[in-house]
């Protein structure tokens, strides 16, 4: 059953430049679909105009009758004084009013009406989830780190993160059909990950997800539908099967592409000696090839665009001494709440610690005291004299938000404007777009221009705090490329696995006030999760990819082209090549018809692409026939 049909849906916020351009898929029920693209493909935007936020130019998005729908990004307003408890009781209200309703009915079960009722409403209670409903609420508020005092608190002073969060499982609490999901993992933390991802693969629900954690995307996925230049493919499988697929379909694009090239160029040289011969036929036949060279053009595979790998490296000197810094004694309390105390640490050259710990416990004010943002309460750090740090915050910002991308990196670098130019292109900041003020960039946008600028630095201690966190996958890739080349000291917080497994050599644990050091990889520190069942391998059954013996054989019977007195007279020869031809040339433009109807299905694309080019094959053995009896 389809629970959500997009069709043909077109959105424009700028005149002529569609940020959707006639998409189309189904999502089935009990499907996780992943919305993958870059930073400002349109992602966001297509969560909008399937919730009515947003109305499309053209097209529709249908959601199935009687479906309930939640998306994450949209966090209800609630009263002044409503509590968090108050706001996931509010998501039971559905089981609750049933319980109130069963309630009433309790002592009239004596009418036939009554029973009945009692009874319907028992049926829909169960079906709701209703019985346990505390543990239920326990469990979801557990796994999502939403302790005692938090549910305690009143919604409206919550942090931003931390809404999300209780919107999260207020969703989660609803028994919602479909879930829209726009970056659920950006607050939770690495338990609350692993619960949420249990618990998608587990319910009975749908899920349309956008996220850039790839380790989420691994375990929770069963189809990817990918945006890009406002157009869709559809991949079978998880984030892994994923990337497999697309590689494979970029790799037989460029065979395609190859062919298609050297197909043209053949028909060039056959079509120069028609023109050449001169005859009236001739010129015909010349002026079908050179329609085919177009054809050619325009319906070949389109290469994908390859972006550039990030080449900025961290430059670095040779330091004296292997001690980067010594931490002594550090604690740090707010209010009656130690985060820690008792903290003793110390970073040596060419280490790369991943800190880890759940939220709230003092990852961020940790790093924060490490790079002067902060102080301890008691005890000290100590830095080596060669130690020269950079640090990349959580939250970016600026100075001076009015100021533009361009002026900003000569201000804070002080170098020369054409190096500014090359670097923010560098940064995938070009054209007129490094002019814009910084207050219009978004939070990926405003991490790519700190990295811009930390990475033309000597530094040998680099402090970052969730360095993925606003970087789609492409940007995360970028910032690993530029790390693998820096062989100096790493010290950062992430719940961006992924990222932890490439890059940490040491893991600090910060848990009940307490750093626990472990010297190793991540994979030591913790065994990871198998691969979720049913996910599909790379590569399913039934691709094809032509090879010359899938090409059928046209060769002209040698013995018939040796004895040219047993041939038909020319004039017939040359008009039953003609009428050969010319179903040729017909079958071929209906092949072209169904590979652009086709354009988002590479499975069908692969089928048609083969028959194209045997039809090829054919349709230039006759070309040569014809050019052949023509001449003589």
């Amino acid at each position: 059953m389809i629970d959500l049909a997009v069709r043909g849906v077109t959105k424009a916020f700028e005149k002529d430049k569609n940020i959707l351009d006639g998409i189309s898929f189904d999502i089935n029920t009990g499907e996780r679909v992943g919305l993958l693209g870059r930073n400002g493909a349109g992602k966001t935007t297509l969560l909008r105009v399937i919730t009515g936020e947003y109305e499309c130019d053209s097209g529709d998005a249908m959601l199935a009758g009687g479906k309930r729908t939640g998306i994450l990004a949209q966090i209800p307003v609630y009263p002044a004084g409503f509590t968090v408890e108050a706001v996931l009781l509010k998501a039971q209200t559905r089981q609750l009013d049933l319980i109130k309703r069963l309630g009433e009915l309790a002592g009239k079960l004596d009418s036939p009406e009554a029973l009945r009722e009692y009874d319907e409403l028992n049926i829909k209670l169960e079906a709701a989830g209703g019985y346990g409903l505390d543990y239920v609420r326990d469990k979801t508020a557990n796994g999502l780190n939403i302790h005692a005092a938090m549910r305690a608190a009143l919604f409206a002073e919550l942090s931003g993160g931390e809404k999300t969060r209780v919107n999260l499982a207020r969703l989660l609490l609803e028994g919602v059909d479909l879930l829209l999901l726009d970056e659920p993992t950006n607050h939770l933390d690495m338990k609350s990950i692993a619960w949420l991802e249990d618990y998608l693969v587990t319910a009975k629900l749908t899920a349309l997800i956008i996220s850039h954690d790839r380790y989420f995307l691994d375990a929770v996925l069963t189809r990817v539908i990918e945006l890009e230049a406002g157009k869709v493919e559809l991949y079978s499988g998880n984030y892994t099967a994923y990337i497999a697929e697309k590689q494979r379909r970029e790799e037989l694009a460029a065979k395609q592409f190859a062919q298609a090239s050297k197909e043209a160029e053949r028909l060039r040289e056959t079509a120069l000696m028609f023109r050449q011969y001169g005859t009236e036929i001739a010129i015909k036949r010349a002026k079908n090839m050179e329609r085919r060279i177009e054809r050619l053009k325009t319906s070949a595979p389109p290469l994908a665009k390859k972006e550039g790998k990030l080449k900025a490296n961290f430059t670095a000197r040779e330091f004296r001494g292997d001690e980067l810094m010594i931490a002594s004694n550090l604690s740090r309390a707010y209010g009656e709440r130690t985060l820690f105390s008792g903290v003793n640490l110390e970073i040596r050259a060419g280490e790369r610690i991943a800190l880890l710990g759940d939220n709230g416990t003092g990852k961020s004010t940790l790093i924060n005291i490490l790079a002067d943002r902060d102080r301890p309460d008691t005890g000290t750090v100590r830095f080596s004299p060669s130690a020269k740090r950079a640090y990349l915050e959580q939250h970016v910002t600026f100075a001076n938000v009015n100021r533009s991308l361009y002026d900003t990196l000569i201000y804070e670098t002080n170098c020369p404007p054409q190096e500014a130019r090359n670097r923010l292109g560098l940064y995938h900041f070009r054209g007129e777009d490094v002019f814009k003020p910084i207050s219009v960039l978004s939070g990926g946008e405003l991490s790519r221009l700190r990295l811009c600028i930390l990475m033309r630095g000597d530094i040998n201690l680099l402090l970052l705090d969730e360095p993925t966190n606003h970087l789609d996958i492409l940007a995360r890739e970028w910032l690993e490329d530029a790390l693998d080349d820096y062989e100096e000291a790493i010290l950062f917080v992430s719940h961006d696995r992924y990222f932890i497994e490439r890059f940490a050599t040491r893991i600090w644990t910060l848990e009940n006030g307490v750093i626990s050091d472990f010297h190793g990889t991540y994979k030591q520190y913790v065994a990871l999760p198998k691969p979720p069942a049913g996910t599909t391998a790379p590569g399913r059954p039934g691709n094809f990819v032509p090879t010359l013996k899938d090409v059928p054989n046209t060769e002209p019977d040698k013995k018939r082209k040796g004895n040219r007195s047993r041939q038909p007279d020319k004039s017939r020869q040359l008009a039953k090549l003609e009428s050969e031809i010319a179903k040729r040339e017909a079958e071929l433009k209906q092949i072209d018809s169904e590979i652009e109807e086709n354009s988002s299905n590479y499975e069908a694309l692969t089928e048609l692409y083969a028959k194209r080019e045997a039809m090829d094959f054919e349709l230039n053995k006759l070309y040569e026939d014809f050019a052949e009896i023509e001449i003589v």
